[in-house]
């Protein structure tokens, strides 16, 4: 398979030391991280036909990761 592109640790290159540790030590940050992985995973299956979907499911999946891309986020920045 290609590479999937927006995966987390390529659009936060600079936490990538955080992300590690939040995977590995906070449970919450471990699902959302989980959960945007296979929301993006299906985004890349749909944008590339592997496995097509309507636009208004593409849509939804798209909001559903950028929303779950915020929440990572505030959490690497958080102190």
């Amino acid at each position: 398979m290609t590479n999937i592109p927006n995966e987390i640790l390529a659009e936060f290159p600079e936490h990538t030391a955080k992300i590690s540790e939040l995977k590995t030590n906070d449970a919450h940050f471990a699902r959302l991280y989980d959960e945007y992985y296979e929301v993006n995973k299906a985004i890349h299956r749909a944008e590339t036909d592997i496995e097509p979907t309507s636009d208004d499911h593409l849509a939804e999946m798209r909001k559903e990761r950028l929303l779950l891309k915020d929440q990572i986020y505030a959490l690497l920045i958080a102190d």
